[in-house]
């Protein structure tokens, strides 16, 4: 299992490649909104979604889906270390 650190940077990798383009990559906190800033719309959510069952071997549920689960990187580290810990 890997550490919150290792998660976390794995997360922001995913973002980052997926959703930004160049010197963007390095341009958001951990603590960032991706809806409110913009990184991710409401169809890449599904993407996410995908990339965190798939990775972490889960499931997130239709009640799950909230930007208290999903909107930030560390949200959604946190979501997952709650769900597979």
């Amino acid at each position: 299992m890997l550490t919150e650190t290792e998660m976390k940077q794995k997360i922001r990798d995913f973002i980052a490649e997926t959703f930004l383009i160049g010197d963007e990559q390095d341009s958001f906190e951990n603590t960032d909104s991706f809806m409110a800033t913009g990184i991710v719309d409401s169809t890449g959510i599904l993407e996410v979604v995908g990339f965190i069952e798939s990775e972490y071997e889960m499931t997130v549920e239709d009640d799950e889906m909230t930007p208290s689960n999903l909107d930030s990187v560390n949200n959604l580290t946190e979501f997952v270390i709650r769900k597979t810990g």
